[in-house]
């Protein structure tokens, strides 16, 4: 008699690694692989400096509206975190058209964890990015306090990661094709609904109505807090994270949806 062929355990009975499969080696991979591409960093580092110096040269008429030059920068910043992070989650779009998704289904690497390593390699962009824009702030005098540049920064940064999971849900959502396309008109549009070019304050009245619902909003006012003060108001941080909650969620169920196409 011949030896029965062992039997396979479903994949979904297999054990799972420890936190999902999130381990350094496979975010230094990640981050590695990001960096390859250097057309498109330096893209993304470029265009928000380019930004901010267009915006810069404009400065008496953005006073007018009451944005200061400091406050301009730091919108550019925020601009600058959530391009560079969105871009970074957006090329699994990449990975899908590869058909990585399907080989990652083979192991037991967890949506949760694959979906963290995008958002932390995506958000390391998205520092860079910051760091950038505030440098060129810097050589072209804006003036705060020591903390108030650190406060801001940190806060700016903090951004990247409703952007990064923005970016991973249009990445699953859409094809390698489109995908950019989709997010560059889709970003120049929150841009400017959540107050990261021009105050809310100066829109028309129905664009005013939809911009404190848009995903910049929150991120642009808690960044600018530590500049301009007063009252902190708490709907700011639950849009910051209800929008990273949807988009992580969103990206998890894509994800599920990619790998069982095995």
């Amino acid at each position: 008699m011949s030896a029965k062929a062992p039997t396979r355990a479903p994949l979904e009975a297999r054990p799972a690694p420890p936190l999902g499969g999130f381990n350094l080696t496979f975010l230094a991979i990640e981050i590695r692989r990001l960096l390859r591409n250097r057309r498109t960093v330096v893209l993304q580092l470029v265009v928000p400096v380019m930004l901010f110096l267009l915006f810069r040269r404009r400065a008496a008429a953005l006073e007018a509206t009451g944005l200061t030059t400091a406050g301009t920068m730091i919108g550019i910043a925020v601009y600058g975190a959530m391009f560079a992070a969105t871009s970074g989650g957006a090329m699994v779009s990449v990975e899908r058209g590869l058909g990585w998704s399907r080989q990652l289904r083979l192991t037991p690497l967890r949506p949760a964890a694959y979906v963290s390593v995008k958002i932390a390699t995506a958000m390391l962009l998205g520092a860079v990015s910051v760091a950038v824009v505030y440098a060129a702030g810097a050589l072209d005098g804006v003036a705060m306090s020591l903390p108030t540049w650190a406060a801001t920064g940190i806060l700016a940064w903090a951004a990247s990661a409703v952007f990064a999971a923005f970016g991973l849900f249009m990445g699953y959502l859409l094809p390698a094709e489109n995908v950019m396309q989709v997010i560059g008109l889709v970003l120049g549009v929150l841009g400017v609904l959540g107050g990261l070019f021009l105050p809310v304050d100066s829109l028309p009245p129905a664009m005013q109505a939809i911009a404190r619902y848009m995903p910049t909003y929150g991120v642009a006012e808690v960044a600018r807090f530590p500049l301009v003060g007063g009252a902190f108001d708490p709907t700011w941080l639950v849009s910051m994270v209800g929008w990273t909650a949807a988009f992580v969620g969103g990206a998890m169920l894509l994800f599920r949806r990619d790998t069982r196409r095995v």
